[in-house]
């Protein structure tokens, strides 16, 4: 059996996972109840023929669909007012959540708030917010990710940002995760080798930090090994070759893995990505690939004997701290990740606004560190300079 047959995971999403499963597409959205669904997706996709091409498919398989696209590569509160407008006078009954993570957590949104009659606000992820939600009017979701990052088709929550406030938030509902995560690797073939690089970073540094987050998990310490190790092999492959099939199905399984994985926890690359993402609405998978090496090296006193079995998961020579970040370097440079955030033109005047910001990151409390504001100011200039000492 190929490893990009079609097969169906339950894990815990739904899963149709495999080359040609878009094919599939039109039976599984009736299957959901989903006659007229809304495909949202990114601004960027709008045109693109695996988009025309799904709105065609859906068409003949008897499933009538409009497309909303008016989300930005960091989806905002107003996109998604926007979807829902867009979704509830088209009496559409459910939503295909399409894209990179921006066209998924836009959609998985836009579908719960179908049901809310509170501010997406009153959803952020702290406390028991979550059970404000009324759930008798949440519309069903398909997940369909066009790229292997961010790992949202299998998740519970949605990052927003408050175009006010130029925070990211983490909206969060149980129900947020969709019916159908429905995986083709296939869709991600013309996904040029930079956001390639980025997206499929991301999904690394999901199970990287994962698997460093303080707290007993072994079943998401597993997962986070294992898709390490996937990455670690099938990226650079499928950087170098976009039609390597194989590598795609490998890597597209890495984001779900990621996702998975960070029920444990995430930390301050993800603390400070977000932070830097919302004020200068930077790429969030690049963003966690800059600013990765700098944050594992403040966090090194906490994670030395994790790097040793990260090392072995690996297979390095070296399987100790040292081992694992010179490797850590060698594979970005390996995918073509710039070095600093200047290479990605991020101002360099706000860091003590960003420490402050990122110590209050919901995923900063899962790093094996609680640093201080001052140290995550210090981290952001020193990912600015690429001072890594």
């Amino acid at each position: 059996m190929s490893v990009t047959d079609l097969r169906y995971w339950n894990y815990p999403t739904r899963m149709v996972f495999g080359v040609g499963a878009i094919a599939r597409l039109p039976r599984l959205c009736t299957g959901q109840g989903m006659n007229n669904p809304l495909l949202v997706t990114d601004e960027g996709l709008k045109d693109m023929a695996i988009v025309t091409d799904t709105v065609a498919l859906l068409k003949e398989g008897g499933v009538s669909v409009d497309v909303f696209a008016g989300v930005k590569g960091n989806p905002t509160g107003s996109n998604v007012e926007a979807g829902l407008k867009v979704f509830k006078q088209g009496g559409h009954d459910g939503v295909i959540a399409f894209g990179g993570g921006s066209g998924i957590d836009a959609g998985k949104a836009i579908a719960f708030m179908a049901g809310q009659d509170r501010p997406i606000w009153d959803f952020e992820d702290a406390g028991s917010n979550w059970r404000r939600a009324k759930l008798e009017n949440v519309a069903p979701v398909i997940a369909v990710p066009t790229t292997s990052g961010t790992g949202s088709e299998v998740g519970r929550a949605s990052i927003i940002s408050n175009e006010e406030t130029k925070e990211k938030k983490i909206i969060f509902h149980p129900c947020m995760m969709p019916g159908i995560a429905l995986c083709d690797p296939e869709l991600t073939r013309g996904l040029p080798a930079h956001l390639t690089a980025a997206t499929g970073f991301d999904a690394f540094v999901h199970c990287f930090e994962a698997y460093c987050a303080p707290g007993y998990h072994p079943m998401a310490d597993g997962i986070a090994l294992e898709g390490m190790r996937l990455a670690a092999r099938h990226l650079p492959k499928a950087v170098r070759d976009g039609g390597d099939m194989e590598a795609r199905t490998h890597m597209m399984c890495v984001a779900a893995m990621g996702a998975t994985a960070f029920q444990k926890g995430l930390g301050g690359v993800h603390a400070l990505s977000h932070t830097i993402g919302a004020m200068y609405d930077t790429h969030h998978g690049l963003t966690n690939a800059v600013v990765m090496p700098y944050v594992v090296r403040a966090n090194r006193p906490a994670i030395e004997d994790q790097m040793a079995r990260i090392g072995r998961a690996l297979d390095l020579e070296h399987q100790n701290f040292d081992g694992v970040f010179d490797w850590l370097l060698k594979f970005r440079a390996e995918v073509n990740i710039v070095n600093t955030l200047a290479d990605m033109k991020v101002p360099d005047g706000d860091a003590d606004e960003i420490g402050a910001r990122s110590v209050k990151d919901p995923c900063a409390g899962g790093n094996p560190i609680q640093h201080e504001p001052e140290t995550y100011a210090e981290i952001f200039r020193k990912a600015h300079t690429g001072d890594l000492s």
